[in-house]
């Protein structure tokens, strides 16, 4: 797809296919990768998704002159507050190497903000993006990973290898990139956006079944505030006004059309009788 389209540069520019490449490829992965490795998981589900719609809405505000509503400000607002609640409960565990990978959870999340705004304000299609990320990072990074730590691959079982590249190569790095810029297209780098922040709402319920894992009391309080923030910064509020005024506007020529008739009958009836009055007379 990325040799028989191109590189698209006429669309996004060198600087463009830059923030594409790295905001979805191999830099993103590092830097949220390496958060991992000084900070909780429950950090990275609640502060990368969680502060990207943020970091979206301002880069489209400053970079393309966006401008948003109050229903959508308030969401992204409420969204913040939930992810900084199931991150800022455990305060108490925090050190130098825990904000160490918060930073680097946040700068991941900037990233892929850039990478939604360049994919909404470039109008690319959704696969020849995912081809344009995937072909890139494999260009670039796979010589290096395997002249480094290539060896490492005889070690790892044919099974375990054959269900990374399936969940890493194929629904990761394609299927999601592919639906994700559906939805910019949809919805918008904002609206698309905000629908990321449900990663740890999502993230937290799926453990349960799986993991056994049953959120705490302030994880439960930060997902019904995330989930509020995602429907309002999605514009399920505009939605359901919307659907409220067309079902209204389709109720009154209803409503109208049953008092013509109901009016039109009266005079029939007003009508008839009049008659039948002058025909007993005669």
């Amino acid at each position: 797809m990325a040799v028989q389209r191109g590189l698209a540069l006429e669309k996004l520019g060198w600087s463009g296919l830059a923030i594409l490449m790295a905001g979805a490829g191999v830099p993103y992965v590092l830097l949220a990768a390496g958060g991992l490795q000084f900070a909780p998981a429950r950090d990275q589900g609640a502060l990368n998704p969680g502060f990207m719609p943020l970091f979206v809405a301002l880069i489209s505000a400053f970079a393309l002159g966006e401008r948003l509503g109050a229903a959508r400000k308030l969401g992204l607002s409420v969204i913040l507050v939930g992810a900084l609640i199931i991150v800022g409960w455990h305060t108490a565990t925090w050190g130098r190497l825990g904000m160490c990978g918060d930073a680097l959870f946040l700068a991941a999340g900037l990233l892929w903000a850039g990478f939604t705004v360049v994919m909404q304000h470039a109008r690319i299609d959704p696969l020849q993006a995912a081809a344009l990320v995937s072909a890139g990072s494999a260009l670039i990074y796979l010589p290096i990973y395997l002249a480094l730590r290539g060896a490492h691959f005889a070690h790892i079982p044919l099974a375990d290898l054959m269900v990374q590249a399936i969940f890493q190569g194929v629904l990761v790095t394609i299927v999601s990139l592919v639906l994700y810029g559906q939805a910019i297209a949809q919805i918008g780098a904002s609206g698309g956006a905000a629908f990321g922040a449900l990663v740890p709402v999502l993230s937290a319920l799926i453990a349960i079944p799986i993991l056994g894992e049953w959120p705490s009391g302030s994880d439960w309080v930060g997902i019904g505030v995330i989930a509020v923030g995602v429907y309002l910064a999605s514009g399920g509020a505009n939605s359901l006004r919307r659907a409220r005024r067309q079902l209204k506007f389709t109720h009154e020529p209803r409503r109208g059309a049953q008092m013509q008739s109901s009016r039109a009958f009266d005079l029939m009836k007003v009508a008839t009788s009049a008659k039948w009055r002058e025909a007993g007379r005669q």
